[in-house]
């Protein structure tokens, strides 16, 4: 069975429409979270910002991730607690997919991962994996309390993508929710697309039919905790063309978030796959 059939059946398009209607605005706009403004450059967008690396935002996620490693909580996303796990179908398809095409090895580069949420997201159907080892590389005081708090035999914790790879072969990198809150994602997307791994899977990202990316800055109301950062609208075509020579998009799919937006924004995912010796497959 293909990629594209196990997505299908597994999260037929009809669900997750009505998973945004139930949601409201989507699984995070649904809690308040809108994108504003047309900036010029990251250092404007940045002036109107709080910063993301802030001190209250790791100490909420740290406090309420806790609670779900140590099963007081059933989920949590962007520090958010909800009492039932909110799956991305399409992405827990990938993984096992990935996983298929390793004999049950799955060696995850969780580039800007939290402390865990997509891992403990999906930890359930991982355990059942033969072979599962989950790398995040995060931002220093991530890292740290990382280590201290949530490392185990499976989840680890890197400062470069460097130190990961100087003691594991991931075989899938996964981005979600990351790359537009990179001032220059389009370089960090080339650095990881060239790395020795088959399989990107990207997910909870937003986009627009634009020829340009767009850049605004994400607002987070005092009830998740209170912040402003640059946020990337990418355009659709622009970001594709980033994958034309090396890789093959094998399955694009729908996210549940569905943030207010200037303009008129679709959240999604995809998963590519290296092409190999210069032809698909």
């Amino acid at each position: 069975m293909t990629l594209k059939e196990i997505v299908t059946i597994t999260t037929p398009p009809i669900l997750i429409r009505l998973a945004k209607r139930l949601h409201g605005k989507g699984l995070m706009g649904a809690y308040g979270l809108f994108l504003s403004g047309d900036y010029q450059s990251w250092d404007a967008a940045m002036s109107a910002s709080t910063g993301y690396d802030s001190e209250e935002i790791l100490d909420k996620t740290k406090t309420r991730l806790l609670k779900v490693k140590n099963g007081e909580a059933a989920y949590e996303r962007d520090s958010v607690l909800v009492n039932k796990v909110q799956y991305s179908w399409p992405l827990l398809a990938s993984l096992m997919w990935v996983a298929t095409q390793n004999k049950g090895k799955l060696n995850v580069l969780d580039f800007g991962g939290s402390l865990g949420s997509t891992y403990y997201q999906n930890r359930a159907f991982l355990q059942n994996l033969p072979d599962v080892r989950w790398n995040i590389v995060e931002q220093p005081q991530h890292v740290v309390v990382g280590k201290q708090l949530f490392e185990d035999e499976c989840l680890r914790f890197y400062l470069r993508i460097e130190d990961c790879l100087a003691e594991t072969t991931p075989n899938v990198i996964v981005l979600s929710s990351v790359l537009q809150y990179l001032e220059s994602p389009y370089e960090w997307l080339a650095k990881l697309s060239g790395l020795p791994c088959c399989h990107l899977i990207i997910d909870r990202t937003p986009f627009w039919r634009g020829q340009k990316d767009r850049l605004c800055v994400q607002n987070v109301p005092a009830s998740i905790y209170s912040a402003r950062y640059p946020c990337w609208i990418f355009s659709m075509e622009r970001f594709r063309a980033h994958f034309n020579e090396k890789w093959r998009i094998v399955e694009e799919f729908d996210s549940l978030d569905d943030i207010s937006s200037p303009v008129k924004t679709v959240w999604q995912g995809m998963t590519l796959e290296r092409i190999r010796n210069g032809a698909e497959g």
